[in-house]
């Protein structure tokens, strides 16, 4: 297994190099450095409250390290100004947890609303691409229909059509699982997966299901308190000895994670109370 902060990906799309990040006084990764490689499903898995959309964020420049380098393509996003930023999640999809549809816009212009905000592509072109965008997930025929009237599964698929709307180099999912069927979530995953292969992406995948993670992933890496407790294939992140990584995998009710919030002890809670009295 790799250790933290090993890289065996010389061609790496994304690059953390010793990252720091909290929010006001509550530290959130401290000294992460992790790879995606280039052209691979990279997952970020690890307990809640680990860091694991902070990362996606870092990524897009919705937030800044605090400390070290978060690299796209070999450039430090942090060190970006505004149009540079904007040039790069041009080359980013982002598929939202849940999708986060527009509501008041149909399937077929909320798949189309990226190639108007962002291209000058005439309208022949769009329809063209918006199309061929939802054909590839399944849904052409439900073009003229609204979010109110698709099932969670239907606009999680939507929501992946609009993500590679540009034909982004990067895709990043948060939790693209999260609430669906069984049989959604098959078809979400088997969708993940072709797309990564037929388009030549790299995608990221933040999710707790590990099941239908490892078994999609080619690369996992999971988070500990502020750190990386384990990172490499996903049959060598399932036999990790680390306790963390042993837990979560096994999804174990004790263990490094414990099952009660910090606070005083039962003894200091349930003993006589202040004066004497019972």
């Amino acid at each position: 297994m790799l250790a933290s902060g090993t890289s065996t990906f010389p061609d790496a799309l994304i690059e953390l190099r010793n990252v720091h990040f909290g929010y006001g006084d509550r530290p959130v990764l401290r000294g992460v450095s992790l790879t995606v490689p280039r052209g691979k499903v990279t997952a970020i898995m690890g307990a809640s409250g680990g860091g694991k959309t902070t990362v996606l964020r870092l990524i897009g420049g919705q937030q800044r390290a605090q400390q070290g380098e978060v690299c796209f393509d070999g450039q430090d996003v942090g060190r970006m100004d505004q149009a540079q930023l904007y040039a790069a999640r041009r080359r980013m999809g982002m598929l939202f947890q849940f999708g986060a549809l527009f509501t008041d816009m149909s399937v077929y212009e909320n798949v189309a609303f990226p190639l108007r905000e962002h291209t000058d592509l005439p309208e022949a072109l769009v329809r063209d691409i918006v199309l061929m965008k939802l054909h590839a997930v399944g849904l052409r025929g439900a073009r003229e229909l609204m979010p109110s009237q698709i099932s969670g599964g239907m606009a999680r698929r939507v929501a992946l059509a609009r993500a590679i709307a540009l034909d982004p180099e990067l895709v990043m999912y948060d939790e693209p699982f999260a609430g669906l069927d069984p049989i959604s979530l098959g078809t979400a995953a088997q969708l993940i997966r072709q797309l990564n292969d037929a388009m030549g992406l790299t995608s990221i995948l933040v999710s707790h299901d590990v099941e239908v993670t490892f078994a999609l992933a080619d690369h996992v890496v999971i988070l500990g308190p502020g750190t990386i407790a384990a990172q490499g294939t996903p049959d060598e992140v399932r036999h990790s000895q680390d306790p963390l990584v042993h837990q979560f995998v096994h999804a174990l009710p004790t263990g490094p994670v414990p099952f009660h919030y910090p606070g005083p002890t039962a003894a200091q809670d349930f003993g006589p109370l202040p004066g004497g009295r019972p």
